[in-house]
């Protein structure tokens, strides 16, 4: 049974940084597709990042160059550093596996505000 378990995220003021940490189980880790979404207040899931398994990244164009995705398969965990952090960043993030079992963590929330 795949299991994705996140943990960071936070509270932070406009322009700070956080970032978040997805752990996961039950899978070839190394050989995953992984990925970050986020869900506003009233609005879709979005896609946020993802890395592949050769760790070729790539990001929405609301994150870009602020944002960073890593993962260490020594770990099977993937991280998200977010940096210049904007009011518009503000949901609950999740990260998957993009894989034939497209499981989703639990989702943290994020809280940027003065």
């Amino acid at each position: 049974q795949v299991q994705l378990v996140e943990s960071g995220g936070g509270s932070v003021q406009p322009g700070g940084s956080l970032s978040l940490s997805c752990a996961a189980s039950g899978l070839a880790f190394s050989s995953e597709d992984m990925g970050w979404f986020r869900q506003a207040p009233g609005k879709q899931r979005e896609w946020v990042a993802s890395i592949s398994r050769i760790n070729i990244d790539a990001y929405a164009d609301s994150v870009k160059g602020r944002f960073t995705i890593s993962r260490d398969n020594s770990k099977n965990t993937i991280y998200l550093r977010m940096r210049n952090l904007k009011p518009d960043d503000t949901a609950v993030y999740y990260c998957r596996v993009f894989g034939p079992s497209g499981a989703w963590g639990q989702g943290r929330q994020i809280t940027v505000s003065s």
